[in-house]
């Protein structure tokens, strides 16, 4: 497995592996790999000949006041756990080399980045589509793989894609949890033990919200309310948001009709660590 660093090398070897017919697929990461990202590449390796996973921590979609100098980091592990699910080629630049000196341009979709995230992190989701761009101009991948816990983020990369003519296919894999529920991600190493126990309650919250549709709830208020009083029963957790909305433009559902789908999402503090968890219902 291949470590590149350089931009005009990863376009290049991009280049050949296009010449050479080769399907490319790619798993934008920002390190500090689990088995969340490992699924990802697994199915980038079932869809691709050759499977490209960036690693980059970015400092665009970080506020001042956000974790970007205390991310987890350690490459050498990534590298491992990378070439073990099936990856061929890391690519992992510098700040430098991504964003030189007189940096000016930046892309961002309307709309989708002001709601649920983009409400507490303004500026979060136009770091994502400007590195996102650039990641695919880099690496001239055929298929990208994006993983459902992020289901904002991969509703806003399907939107830029489509929006800029991008001739790549999105694919959004399902959320992989830890066996308690609580879903995979890197900042759960910021988690003390007695957080890393209230932190299940993200996922109890949401199966609770599963469980009250079931039983025949369709006012979202209600749903809300109990997950919140749910949520609230843990000394360590504040609330940022809970919403129930249109899986495909992200409004605010009121009152769940039969037949259609809907995104349940939540953000929640638990001591200083922010997590996010969701889950789509069809009623």
């Amino acid at each position: 497995m291949r470590v590149i660093t350089k931009v005009k090398e990863m376009q290049k070897v991009a280049d050949e592996l296009r010449k050479e017919g080769k399907i490319i697929g790619v798993v934008p990461t920002m390190g500090y790999l689990h088995e969340g990202h490992l699924s990802l590449i697994r199915i980038a390796k079932e869809k691709s000949d050759v499977v490209i996973t960036t690693i980059f921590v970015n400092p665009l979609q970080f506020a001042p006041n956000e974790d970007y100098d205390k991310y987890p980091r350690d490459l050498e592990r990534d590298v491992k756990l990378a070439q073990s699910a099936g990856c061929d080629i890391i690519f992992h630049p510098s700040v430098e080399e991504m964003y030189p000196e007189n940096f000016l341009t930046y892309v961002e979709v309307e709309k989708l980045t002001k709601v649920l995230e983009g409400e507490f992190r303004p500026t979060h989701f136009r770091g994502v589509t400007t590195v996102v761009a650039k990641l695919f101009n880099i690496t001239k991948p055929h298929i990208a793989v994006f993983g459902q816990k992020d289901a904002q983020q991969a509703l806003i990369i399907k939107q830029m894609v489509r929006d800029l003519n991008f001739d790549i296919e999105i694919i959004v894999a399902p959320i992989v949890r830890e066996s308690d529920g609580l879903a995979m991600s890197s900042r759960n190493v910021y988690l003390s033990e007695s957080e890393r126990k209230d932190a299940t309650v993200l996922y109890q919250s949401l199966k609770l919200a599963e469980k009250l549709i079931e039983e025949s709830e369709r006012n979202s208020g209600v749903i809300i309310s109990k997950m919140e009083e749910l949520i609230k029963s843990k000394p360590t957790a504040k609330i940022d948001y809970i919403a129930i909305v249109d899986p495909n433009t992200l409004e605010k559902v009121e009152n769940l009709s039969e037949g259609k789908e809907y995104l349940i999402a939540l953000a929640v503090r638990i001591g200083s660590t922010r997590l996010i968890d969701n889950t789509l219902v069809k009623i």
